[in-house]
């Protein structure tokens, strides 16, 4: 009975040790979000992937906010010039046709919100799907972009 209980404790102990063999073995993304965490993950290493993600993020970053600042200078602007020409007397504005045609649009983009469910739920699926094969790149891309942003 002893050499009995003797081999069941070496066979626990020698799957316990596969286990942790195994485990080691495993990169960290993989043990976190699953065996297909990517085809990136495996040809560069993680130092090289975090450089690839934070560079092209801080630049996409820095572009954004660029971009935004022009974008919204010319809304706010084109506003502005468009109160005063209309305070001034140069246009007059038709406020109750421009209703009904607010109206008429805020009803077609419901219909079209409608539709466009299932299209972006594959989008979602498939955004969420890329993130987790290519985790270390993106959190590489997320953190440069808020300092591209920041910058």
């Amino acid at each position: 009975m002893a050499k009995r209980n003797k081999d069941v404790e070496e066979e626990i102990y020698d799957k316990v040790v596969d286990l942790t063999e195994y485990a080691k073995r495993q990169r960290w993304w993989n043990r976190l979000f699953g065996k297909n965490s990517g085809p990136v993950a495996e040809k560069y290493s993680v130092a090289t992937q975090i450089a690839i993600g934070g560079v092209s993020g801080w630049c996409a970053g820095y572009l954004f906010q660029k971009v935004g600042k022009v974008a919204a200078t010319a809304v706010g602007g084109g506003l502005l010039l468009l109160q005063i020409a209309n305070n001034s007397g140069y246009i007059q504005v038709d406020w109750k046709r421009v209703e009904k045609d607010v109206n008429k649009a805020k009803k077609q983009l419901k219909k079209g919100t409608d539709q466009a469910v299932p299209e972006l739920n594959t989008f979602m699926e498939k955004s969420t799907e890329f993130v987790k094969k290519n985790i270390v790149v993106t959190s590489g891309f997320m953190g440069g972009f808020l300092l591209g942003l920041a910058s």
